[in-house]
């Protein structure tokens, strides 16, 4: 065969294989996620069943990263190291407000219960406005951060009214347990460890404060380059949130086995609100967004956020939304 007929085979093969190949917006053979102890995400890894679930989008492998809280996960989306991950209602938007390239693919309605502020069982604090000049204990950025700040709100106070103690959860745990603290604005199972180990007393929930949701956030060059990949994500993992409220006790069990947690202790965590992943609806949006609005009108954040230009709505869900237990609609 000579040069030109040679040069003419590789061609027509090369264009054979490119026809055959995924497209750019279809192929995504490893997907990478970051979880928290808690959560959707939590129980998808321990049951296992996301590769297969997501076999016939392309992906051949799930990778997982897990945090102790929402701002060092969105920090490692932004430096591309995880393509979606789950978090509160802050985190996200202190990443916006940073320029971090992210888009809110769903959303997790919450019940506000598994959130408060607490205070050590014989402290004399009753009422928010007793927190004035008081050391009060959060996680900067993250979805306790944005309660302190309305509850304080609610009481005629600011940050600048008590002394913020900008702590992560497992270092506030140890800090609160040691008495170092007044008080501590935490969530489950944190918030469910230290009402049962440390005798911790709700102040307020978020029952008491503005409604809020937690978050699936995904890189946006990933929602932009596998919108297929980050659709069949959220239809995997919507099953695996009705299969956990329909089965509590099995997701419970499996649940404390990856986590090491007491079985009264997780078993709070999930009778505290029901799981879900439902598409961003415009409540949801005006909410994060009234949030927004506050971080930047007190000056936490340096810029307003548009909360709105960062909404993903690539995602049409394949299972009903009724057959998630549980979720408001």
């Amino acid at each position: 065969m000579g040069a030109p007929e040679t040069r003419r085979s590789f061609v027509l093969a090369a264009g054979a294989l490119a026809a055959c190949a995924p497209s750019p917006k279809t192929a995504r053979s490893t997907v990478r996620i970051g979880y928290q102890k808690n959560g959707v995400l939590l129980l998808a890894k321990a049951r296992g069943r996301l590769p297969g679930l997501l076999a016939t989008a392309g992906v051949t492998s799930v990778e997982w990263a897990q945090f102790g809280a929402g701002p060092p996960l969105l920090e490692a989306m932004r430096a591309g190291a995880i393509d979606v991950g789950a978090v509160g209602d802050t985190p996200p938007i202190f990443a916006q407000a940073a320029g971090a390239p992210i888009v809110y693919a769903a959303v997790q309605p919450l019940t506000g219960v598994g959130q408060a502020l607490v205070v050590p069982p014989a402290s004399s604090i009753h009422a928010v406005a007793d927190l004035k000049g008081k050391r009060v204990a959060f996680t900067k950025g993250s979805s306790a951060h944005l309660f302190i700040v309305l509850a304080l709100a609610g009481a005629g106070l600011g940050l600048a009214d008590i002394t913020p103690v900008y702590l992560s959860p497992a270092d506030a745990a140890g800090a609160f347990a040691s008495g170092a603290l007044d008080a501590w604005t935490i969530w489950d199972p944190f918030l469910a460890i230290a009402e049962k180990t440390q005798g911790a007393r709700r102040i307020l929930d978020g029952r008491g404060v503005a409604p809020t949701n937690a978050f699936y956030i995904a890189a946006r060059r990933f929602a932009k380059g596998a919108p297929n990949v980050l659709s069949a994500l959220l239809d995997a993992l919507a099953g695996e949130a009705a299969w956990a409220n329909a089965h509590q006790h099995e997701a419970g069990a499996i649940v404390q086995e990856a986590t090491g947690l007491p079985a009264d202790i997780v078993a709070t965590s999930l009778r505290r609100g029901p799981l879900a992943v439902v598409p961003l609806t415009d409540t949801a949006v005006k909410t994060q967004q009234a949030s927004a609005d506050t971080f930047h009108r007190l000056g936490v954040i340096p810029s307003a956020v548009d909360v709105r230009a960062a909404v993903w709505t690539g995602w049409t869900p394949a299972r009903p939304l009724r057959e998630q237990i549980g979720v408001r609609s």
